[in-house]
């Protein structure tokens, strides 16, 4: 089934809402999270999602919680 941009563009958001609730749920905030919107409005292949940039704390903390669920 091929999606239209909009139903596209909703389930980027929905999946940037998910990827946001589970990095709190580890006390990992990425501020500039969201999708990014010029590969949502087009018509091949699904949006990107930016990660955006963050601070070297959260850095540490995303790299210290990845290496305590790899390694429990």
């Amino acid at each position: 089934m091929v999606m239209t941009a909009h139903e596209r563009i909703l389930a980027a958001e929905e999946a940037v809402r998910q990827l946001k609730d589970a990095l709190t749920g580890v006390g990992v905030v990425f501020p500039s999270l969201d999708v990014e919107r010029v590969s949502a409005a087009g018509t091949y292949g699904l949006p990107l999602v930016d990660l955006g940039r963050c601070n070297l704390d959260t850095a540490l903390r995303l790299a210290a919680v990845l290496h305590e669920r790899a390694n429990p």
